[in-house]
């Protein structure tokens, strides 16, 4: 909602203040020079990416546009989770997980994190490190290692999409002034016109490096952002479970453990230790 807002501020200033200014909305529909700037933005997105680039890119955009999942309450699950984890390994060791991380699905210990469970990316990392722990003995500073590599390829490739799209975005001015050149192209094959003509024909030229630099700033800059600042918020999910799980390794109390975790969350959602400490309490109370 708050970027259909942002996007509604967005036409409305800019073509509101042409309109007040005197100007006719109908003089900026030019279709030609609408199929040639999106169609080249178009072209080169997909000469640049493979398929599957592609395809997040469209994912991660629609995404944008919805209801952020990253809520208190998915945060909550989050730690829960990994608190329950780790009790269990306090419990009867990490071969008690088998169950659990083998088939996630059909656990179920995480059917009660219903949320986690829509997140393939994060519950492929949970399950996939708590077996890794449980294939041998490793300690903390291995452990360390060998996460942050893991998450450094995640982010390579969780952030080509929006970069891509901010490449595209830089681009687009000069796909704008493409369009304009063919447009005077096309206005000098008309030079022995009437200057009403000749002046409609350099006025819709001149929409093309307009409709570049829209599209440019007010459109796909701002939303490769939105795309870029999502994805930070699923890698600062996945730096939740690496802080856990090394924290565990080294030793730690399973609470302690949880709450270094706990400190890598998102600020504006971020609980307290108070109320982690409470969802704790609950948990045990209803054990």
């Amino acid at each position: 909602m708050q970027k259909l807002l942002g996007m509604l501020i967005v036409f409305g200033c800019v073509f509101g203040g042409y309109v007040a200014a005197g100007g006719k909305i109908v003089s900026i529909w030019q279709p030609a020079e609408i199929i040639i700037i999106l169609g080249a933005g178009f072209g080169a997105l997909v000469i640049a990416n493979p398929k599957h680039v592609l395809k997040e890119i469209f994912a991660q955009s629609k995404a944008s546009f919805k209801k952020s999942e990253y809520t208190a309450e998915f945060q909550r699950q989050l730690l829960m989770m990994l608190y329950e984890l780790l009790e269990m390994v306090q419990d009867g060791g990490l071969k008690v997980l088998d169950q659990h991380i083998e088939v996630p699905e059909e656990s179920t210990l995480f059917q009660r994190y219903p949320l986690l469970l829509k997140d393939k990316k994060l519950m492929t990392f949970v399950s996939d490190n708590f077996r890794l722990m449980a294939m041998g003995k490793i300690n903390e500073h291995e452990l360390e290692g060998i996460l942050e590599q893991e998450i450094e390829a995640v982010e390579d490739e969780i952030l080509i999409p929006s970069r891509s799209m901010q490449r595209i975005a830089e681009a687009m001015p000069g796909f704008g002034i493409c369009a304009a050149v063919l447009g005077i192209i096309i206005t000098m094959q008309s030079i022995d016109g009437s200057i009403a003509v000749i002046g409609l024909k350099v006025a819709a030229a001149l929409v093309g490096t307009f409709l570049g630099v829209f599209f440019s700033y007010c459109l796909l800059d701002p939303l490769s952002n939105a795309m870029e600042q999502r994805s930070r918020i699923q890698l600062s999910l996945l730096e939740c479970v690496r802080t856990v799980l090394v924290n565990h390794v080294a030793g730690k109390p399973t609470l302690l453990a949880v709450d270094a975790g706990r400190k890598m969350l998102p600020l504006d959602t971020k609980p307290t230790f108070a109320k982690l400490d409470a969802w704790v309490n609950e948990m045990m109370e209803a054990a």
